[in-house]
């Protein structure tokens, strides 16, 4: 399979819910102006990523938090000239410099780094090329880094690269409004938010201009993730079937690989009358969890022992509930906390979801035309 387009047509976040999805196995290239990156997956999970918009290498990035000296750094610099197939990281590590531990965990916040970056990414072509993991292509005006044992989901790393986003938002409003004179201050003050925002306002406000214009369906559907996250400890959403709910994407869960886990999924609807009635009632729905023998099979998956409390988020397109968000805080047992906003958002996305629906249907007419 290779994989070949530009991000104008389709999104990050779409390109990496089918290589997560498939999970497949190669080396994803993106080209934008004067700039370069390249993403590896393997099984579906991302193992290493590199941006030459970062400014420094793995290398320097561990200079810089104290774990090699500048010597060791340089010795390993001159190294790669002679071996400019190995990378700076496989040099320190082949020196003794570093161990595996210390290269996974600074390798993981580089890729959540070049992660956040290509989001902020307008256009570029992109390229991937299916088990081909040789990145001799890329070695001669980039260095590679470094293969994290253990792989990031890409979800989690999109949600992650959005919530960065969101915070460098509101810390750029609080440092304008710090640096703002007094007179300038009265013009904004209009958009001046209250000191004690609800975070579920706060959220409902920040997200709801991205749902404004999602490129995808999928992209909506990080988005409600994204939203529940905040609020909640853990969460799964399903699509909803005539006889059953699809597992689509989580957070949270404390579990081995739980994107993989989650996606297989599937609860007999028939099979649960309390499952049954949120569904069919396609009202929000808070309080116990009712036992039965569908219940108990999907705790049994997602683990932490029978929640105190849940909650249950119907999404309504076209006039009926194509999906459903579960949440809870089983982890620490807080109390649930306010929870409007999350609902007026999952019914402007119901919305969205709605709009991208129909899109992808006239496309379709189109295309047969």
């Amino acid at each position: 399979m290779s994989l070949v387009g530009r991000l104008e047509d389709l999104a990050l976040s779409d390109i990496f819910q089918i290589l997560s999805i498939g999970k497949k196995t190669g080396t994803l290239l993106i080209r934008g102006r004067n700039k370069n990156a390249f993403v590896v997956f393997k099984n579906g999970l991302v193992v290493r990523a590199e941006s030459d918009t970062l400014g420094t290498n793995l290398g320097e990035d561990l200079m810089k938090e104290g774990f090699v000296s500048q010597s060791i750094l340089n010795l390993a610099i001159e190294t790669k000239r002679l071996l400019p197939e190995k990378s700076i990281a496989d040099i320190l590590f082949d020196l003794g410099a570093v161990t595996k531990e210390i290269l996974d965990r600074s390798s993981k916040k580089r890729i959540e780094r070049v992660v956040f970056d290509l989001m902020q990414w307008q256009d570029g072509d992109f390229e991937f090329e299916l088990d081909v993991l040789s990145l001799d292509s890329v070695s001669s005006y980039m260095d590679t880094g470094w293969e994290v044992s253990k792989g990031l989901s890409p979800e989690y790393l999109l949600m992650e690269g959005a919530r960065v986003f969101d915070e460098a938002q509101a810390h750029e409003y609080i440092r304008t409004e710090e640096i703002l004179p007094a007179s300038e201050k009265e013009e904004v003050e209009w958009f001046d938010r209250p000191p004690e925002e609800r975070k579920d306002i706060s959220q409902l406000r920040a997200l709801s201009v991205e749902l404004r214009f999602p490129s995808s369906a999928s992209e909506i559907t990080l988005l409600i993730l994204r939203f529940a996250s905040d609020i909640f400890q853990r969460g799964v959403l399903f699509m909803v079937d005539e006889e059953e709910i699809l597992g689509l994407g989580q957070f949270g869960l404390d579990i081995e690989a739980a994107d993989e886990k989650i996606r297989k999924v599937r609860l007999n609807i028939k099979e649960s009358g309390f499952l049954r009635s949120i569904i069919n009632q396609a009202n929000v729905y808070k309080g116990q969890l009712q036992r039965d023998s569908v219940t108990e099979r999907f705790i049994t998956v997602i683990g932490g022992g029978w929640p105190k409390e849940v909650a249950f988020f119907p999404i309504i397109a076209e006039q009926k509930v194509v999906a459903m968000l579960y949440c809870d805080n089983a982890p620490g047992g807080e109390p649930f906390a306010h929870t409007e906003g999350l609902e007026i958002f999952i019914n402007q996305a119901g919305l969205a979801l709605e709009k991208a629906l129909l899109e992808r249907r006239l496309r379709q007419m189109h295309d047969d035309d």
